[in-house]
């Protein structure tokens, strides 16, 4: 037995054996193996199916049908894609160390994960100037936040994703396998400086812009709090209207924490890019910090489950199949027994 194992993980095996120049194979046993596909599979259809049910809660309900709700499905389309695409394809790269998926696949999926990232941290941003609207001036708030707005930003925001997706890989695409030393590789080789760009532009830029605008929420919340006490003690009743709803105000902070957990997830990464030197996108260090990022994604649904009682709710409805009914869609109160 001992050594039928030794012949086995000193036998040089090829992704494709056909092929002169095929990658070798990185040798792992089949129970490491069978662990991890197990592992990343239950990640994976986790990640689908809460960002499923959140998708599916805010399209049915009409009582979601909100500005902010709109975002939060946005988020959570960029979050499903995440589960359904980018985990799948991450996890037999990483345990098979070997592309199986051809040279079109190679040129589109850079792209797809770019699209992602870019749209999650986009929809992040305008989440941020929705809740500081709402917190700031809640009496113009329904005039300034409107449906029609909100969808122009999510079509900004995913349009805006692509064509920078688009333009950053433009080389990527027209020649996926330039930088390919064997068959059975897909990398993406991108010049220091442009990833410094990059860097700047699409993670740091609205990361500042969106830690500023929480600031600002927090402080105001805090000086309406202050004010809410002062009421308590004698103040005007005429002077309540400046205050926004106490639902805004724990928006804004159930959206706040899945700003900070998002920062959680993804600033490791970027800070071991940007720091350790001679790292490749396959070392062990970049790939635990990858999945550390899209985890992030089965997270979002776990974050409204615990801060929103109507997400507990609408799940308990879709998992019943009672929004089958023909009049669930608009007679269901999901926030009857919220307060």
């Amino acid at each position: 037995m001992e050594s039928n194992d030794f012949e086995k993980y000193n036998t040089v095996q090829y992704c494709f054996p056909s092929q002169n120049s095929s990658c070798t194979k990185e040798i792992r046993s089949t129970s490491v193996s069978v662990v991890l596909y197990v592992l990343f599979s239950i990640i994976s259809i986790l990640t689908v199916f809460l960002n499923l049910l959140v998708i599916i809660s805010i399209s049915h309900f009409k009582q979601l049908h909100t500005p902010t709700n709109l975002l939060i499905l946005s988020l959570a389309v960029a979050d499903l894609m995440v589960g359904a695409i980018v985990m799948p394809m991450e996890s037999i790269r990483l345990i098979e160390t070997c592309w199986y998926f051809g040279e079109i696949f190679c040129a589109l999926y850079p792209v797809i994960v770019y699209i992602v990232v870019s749209a999650s941290l986009g929809n992040l941003v305008f989440i941020s100037v929705d809740r500081y609207i709402a917190i700031s001036d809640p009496l113009r708030y329904t005039v300034r936040v409107t449906f029609r707005k909100t969808l122009c930003c999510i079509g900004i925001c995913w349009s805006s994703s692509l064509t920078y997706a688009v333009v950053l890989l433009f080389d990527h695409l027209s020649e996926p396998m330039a930088h390919v030393a064997c068959y059975g590789d897909c990398i993406v080789v991108t010049e220091f400086s442009v990833m410094i760009a990059d860097l700047i532009i699409t993670f740091l830029t609205p990361c500042t812009v969106i830690i500023i605008l929480y600031f600002k929420v927090f402080k105001l919340a805090r000086k309406q709090m202050n004010i809410i006490n002062e009421m308590s003690a004698g103040l005007k009743h005429s002077e309540k209207a400046v205050l926004p709803k106490k639902s805004e105000r724990k928006a804004a902070k159930t959206l706040g924490v899945l700003i900070v957990v998002y920062l959680i997830c993804w600033i490791p990464y970027y800070i071991c890019i940007l720091t350790v030197d001679n790292i490749t996108t396959s070392s062990a260090i970049v790939n635990i910090l990858s999945w550390f990022m899209y985890i992030n994604s089965c997270l979002n649904p776990v974050i409204y489950a615990l801060f929103y009682p109507w997400f507990k709710t609408s799940v308990k409805y879709i998992l019943t199949l009672r929004i089958i009914k023909s009049s669930s869609s608009s007679f269901i109160n999901l926030f009857s027994d919220n307060g």
